[in-house]
């Protein structure tokens, strides 16, 4: 996927003004919003749960490297092959020699985040080799050859006639537009794919160190189909994902769901361990892992540490404001929302994602519905102080604090100044007492007025109340 989240400023001024988009991301407010809220309410000791679950990431992470080794040593010893990749140009390296090996001419794809971090598609189509998606989300955006807006529902920028349009010129068949007609067409379709693959390639929400095993999490069958029929099956995650026991994996399922996509349980919950046995009905023959690292451990150790924790259950970019109105695509990679603008910029560079750490009112919404208590206000703050002291801010903005803080050591000029302030915008204030244009911040009042002031600084206004009660004492 192409890195364009410099241009964030410019994609979200085009994704405000695009009604199709606007009108498509209500639908969050109603499915995963009220979904989520409503879910988490069934929990009697919700909080207790969060707290758990976010002390299982934690400890996890801190003792990392001992939770992967007991991984491959088990994941080994039940006929799985584990890849440890540091690049994402190493993944896509060993998954095309993967395809050489086993002569694959066709892949079928369960949603794989990961994989869109590496562009794998890309380079297996460059090896010669045909890839398929096969979440409805994902085939939608391979047909309209776009990258997903959402991490759990990667096409909820289109709408339904949108997608309509897109499989009558794509599948060439008369024009539907009920959604059981759509998805029956897409079944269709899809289905001669699964038979004929040679490899199946998921991603996997969390990997068990105590079995070896793989887990998926999904809403469609096509997740055991990529995972099974294949004879070979590639599994790619990142290595932040283990997770010690199974245990622990009930504990954070009965959270993953219900922030994800505002359900108790989703339909399929898939454990994968070692490759198909001689006994076996089903399964591949060849079960290959790839671990991929890809930055994330440079996160270890350090205050941005907690960021690992993430789940990838989407709440954070359901409760943001800002997601809400500028969608995925606007920021420019894999991630969207609050967890990519900490995400992509500790992965792809800060300097590559200037605008993401600031894309963010810092309602901290995220914080709060956040599974695992990534507290994500504070680590995008961490990311503007970062900036800050590397010299990454605009020259504009660095000169407009250097003046305010010269202006604020220095009392007196700056009551003068607050004063002439205070009379200006009262004198800017209509009838009404609204300023409905304000220099240089237009962008605030292009869509919400301000209260003008009284004329007055508040100092002003408290000297006065005191003299009156003073007044009235006396």
């Amino acid at each position: 996927m192409q890195l364009t989240s410099h241009q964030f400023k410019a994609r979200s001024r085009e994704k405000l003004a695009d009604a199709n988009l606007q009108g498509a991301l209500k639908k969050l407010q109603g499915n995963f919003v009220k979904g989520r809220a409503d879910r988490v309410a069934e929990l009697e000791n919700f909080p207790a749960i969060r707290d758990a679950a976010a002390a299982i990431r934690a400890r996890t992470l801190d003792h990392l490297d001992l939770y992967l080794e007991e991984f491959e040593r088990n994941a080994t010893a039940r006929g799985a092959v584990v890849h440890w990749a540091e690049t994402t140009a190493d993944v896509n390296r060993i998954v095309c020699e993967l395809a050489a090996k086993y002569d694959v001419k066709k892949v079928v794809k369960s949603k794989s985040m990961v994989s869109e971090e590496c562009a794998l598609n890309d380079a297996l189509e460059a090896a010669g080799v045909q890839v398929v998606e096969t979440d409805l989300g994902e085939y939608i955006l391979q047909l309209a050859k776009e990258a997903p807006s959402h991490i759990v529902a990667p096409v909820v920028h289109k709408s339904k006639d949108q997608v309509s349009d897109l499989f009558a010129e794509k599948h060439n068949l008369p024009r539907k537009t009920g959604i059981p007609e759509l998805c029956k067409e897409a079944r269709e379709q899809l289905r001669p794919h699964f038979a004929s693959a040679d490899m199946g390639i998921s991603g996997a929400n969390f990997i068990i160190a105590e079995t070896g095993s793989t887990l998926i999490v999904t809403n469609e069958g096509n997740g055991r189909m990529c995972t099974t029929l294949p004879r070979v099956h590639v599994a790619i995650t990142g290595i932040e994902k283990v997770v010690p026991t199974l245990e622990d994996i009930a504990t954070l399922m009965r959270l993953l769901p219900r922030h994800g996509t505002g359900q108790t349980i989703t339909n399929y919950i898939s454990v994968t361990t070692g490759a198909k046995r001689q006994d076996d009905t089903d399964g591949p023959e060849h079960f290959h892992i790839i671990l991929l690292d890809g930055g994330r451990t440079k996160l270890l150790g350090g205050e941005m540490q907690d960021m690992l924790r993430c789940i990838r259950c989407g709440a954070c970019m359901n409760h943001c404001p800002v997601y809400q109105s500028v969608g995925g695509h606007a920021y420019g990679w894999v991630y969207p929302g609050p967890m990519g603008s900490i995400l992509t910029p500790t992965y792809v560079g800060l300097e590559n994602a200037l605008d993401l750490p600031n894309a963010s009112t810092l309602c901290n919404q995220c914080g709060v519905v956040c599974p695992v208590k990534i507290p994500l206000p504070d680590l995008m703050r961490k990311l503007r102080e970062k900036q800050f002291a590397q010299g990454l801010k605009p020259r504009t903005e660095t000169w407009g604090l250097a003046l305010w803080r010269w202006t604020a050591q220095r009392p007196r000029i700056y009551a003068m100044l607050t004063q002439i302030a205070a009379r200006v915008l009262a004198v800017m204030g209509s009838s009404d007492k609204l300023i409905h244009n304000l220099p240089f911040g237009g962008g605030w009042t292009q869509g919400r007025d301000l209260p003008a002031p009284q004329g007055k600084t508040f100092r002003e206004l408290y000297k006065s109340a005191r003299l009156s009660e003073t007044q009235k004492l006396g």
